[in-house]
């Protein structure tokens, strides 16, 4: 047993060694982000998921929630949002808002949280998760980031005035700090100037933000800029939107940006009459490689997302069988120490048993001394004392016969051999002398019918002590023993005219070993001490 609490203590030792070097450094948390920031959000994604169970398994609650939301990112940039949104939401329990360190993961959830509502179009909730993520951001540029999102889902809402507003107090900041900022941020305010105003020409100010875009080659804020224009001049001045439509599907070609290219042709078909079948047919051809591209791009997440989530269950099955394990080793443990100390415990009691045991025997020995040795030798000699003709024949058999029973004196068969009631009559009758007369009444074979033999050597022994005691002590002349069965009880009363004893009874050895004899068969014994002359002893006993 020791040596498995040793293996038990040397495996947690080893496992808690282990822990410590792999928490300080999560090499799948590591490679997803490297993953992530590279575009390969497929392969992030997987890495995000068993750095989380890493994370858990230290129970690292900031690791585990910066790995959801990171997965919840990839989701809604997918456009699966309501399982973007459910990922953010379980995140929330994973921070501590109070902890300033983990206000870029919250800032970053929020923002999350706010673009998938506002791309399932529940506008209220994605103004209050950009206020949070305002609230909780961890940098002036982030914060700026979020009001100018916060701006563009007002816009989408046809909420100008509040989207002007944002703008009117982010330009100021940045016109000189951030140059990429600050033109995208004023081309989108035009953009919202003209939505809310028809008569409001955007296009001198769009063009100024479209140039500093050309000077720090932003040609995505430029696309962006292009369709601005195209779309405020759509109704005003058709040759001019499609001058602009056309800048922008040729930057869509240099970024690579399919779904701008889609919105340049879908203008294009509008604005070039000459050239409408044209467009449609090269925007149904790309529409169809798009679709394609995201069928096959959502099919294959949905096969990773399902391979990830089999593999959590096989795990959880597995964890689920080693804490088994675990659990039915702790109950043999614990079944085996409950079992070596009952043993001992066991061990201990049947040792203290024995000593009892022992005791007894030594004490039961002792008193067969006393029974068979003493008193039976003394009987003996009362015999030669009363008898006139000494027959030392039968004094030989007699003495013999007492030899005999101490050679195995652990058990006395008294009463085998002969009928009982006679072995009781013939046990008085051995007293009588010439000073001492006794008298037996009522010892019938049928009292003793179904006493059992034990019973029988325990009454044979108390009623010797008996006589003996009087022999000894009483001085007496007349001895009566009266039996008789009553019910099922047996009552033997003794009686002699002897000098009595005193009320205060001082057991000699004698009477001891009768009153404890009388106990171990179920019987009570009685001294009638206030006879005039002589003793009184009453013994009674159930027959089974």
């Amino acid at each position: 047993m020791k040596k498995i609490l040793i293996i038990l203590l040397l495996s947690l030792l080893f496992s808690c060694q282990k822990n410590a070097v792999a928490i300080k450094q999560n090499l799948f948390y590591d490679k997803a982000y490297e993953l992530h920031t590279k575009g390969k959000t497929d392969s992030a994604y997987v890495y995000y998921d068993q750095a989380e169970d890493v994370f858990r398994l230290h129970k690292d609650s900031t690791g585990m929630g910066k790995c959801i939301v990171n997965k919840a990112i990839i989701l809604t940039d997918k456009g699966d949002y309501f399982a973007g949104q459910e990922l953010s939401l379980k995140a929330q329990q994973y921070f501590d808002k109070n902890n300033k360190d983990q206000y870029s993961y919250i800032c970053a959830n929020y923002n999350n949280l706010a673009i998938a509502s506002n791309n399932t179009k529940d506008f209220p909730n994605a103004i209050k998760y950009y206020d949070l993520a305002i609230k909780y951001a961890d940098s002036q540029e982030n914060k700026l980031t979020y009001q100018k999102n916060k701006a563009n889902t007002y816009k989408d809402e046809k909420k100008y005035q509040e989207a002007i507003t944002i703008y009117e107090s982010i330009l100021p900041q940045i016109k000189n700090t951030n140059k990429k900022l600050y033109a995208r941020l004023l081309s989108n305010f035009e953009n919202v100037k003209s939505l809310d105003n028809p008569l409001y020409n955007p296009e001198p100010q769009l063009l100024h933000a479209i140039e500093i875009e050309k000077e720090i080659d932003d040609k995505w804020a430029q696309n962006a800029g292009y369709a601005h224009l195209s779309d405020y001049y759509t109704h005003n001045d058709k040759k001019k939107a499609l001058i602009y439509a056309e800048k922008m599907y040729q930057i869509a070609r240099e970024i690579r940006s399919p779904a701008d290219r889609l919105e340049a042709l879908q203008k294009l078909i509008l604005l070039d009459s000459e050239k409408s079948a044209e467009n449609f047919q090269t925007y149904l051809s790309l529409n169809d490689s798009i679709q394609r591209e995201k069928d096959k791009s959502d099919s294959k997440f949905a096969f990773i997302r399902f391979d990830v989530e089999k593999i959590k269950r096989q795990n959880a099955e597995k964890d689920n069988s080693i804490l088994k394990l675990l659990i039915g080793v702790a109950t043999l443990i614990v079944v085996i120490i409950f079992t070596v100390i009952g043993y001992r415990r066991r061990q201990l009691k049947l040792k203290q048993e024995k000593e009892i045991e022992v005791k007894n025997t030594q004490l039961r020995i002792s008193k067969k001394v006393h029974d068979v040795v003493a008193n039976g030798i003394y009987q003996v000699m009362t015999k030669i004392e009363n008898q006139e003709d000494f027959d030392r024949d039968k004094a030989l058999d007699e003495l013999e016969f007492v030899y005999e029973k101490s050679r195995d004196i652990s058990y006395d068969k008294i009463g085998e051999e002969k009928e009982f009631s006679k072995v009781i009559s013939e046990l008085i009758a051995s007293f009588n002398s010439e000073t001492v007369k006794t008298f037996t009444a009522g010892n019938s074979p049928a009292i003793w019918e179904a006493i059992s033999a034990t019973v029988k050597d325990e009454v044979h022994q108390m009623i010797r002590e008996l006589m003996v005691n009087m022999k000894k002590h009483s001085h007496a002349s007349h001895v009566a023993v009266k039996f008789e069965k009553i019910n099922n009880l047996v009552e033997i009363q003794y009686k002699d005219n002897g000098i009595g004893i005193s009320g205060d009874l001082i057991y000699k050895n004698g009477l001891r070993n009768t009153a404890s004899r009388i106990e171990a068969i179920n019987g009570t014994i009685t001294f009638d001490t206030k006879i005039e002359k002589g003793l009184k002893v009453n013994l009674s006993f159930p027959v089974s």
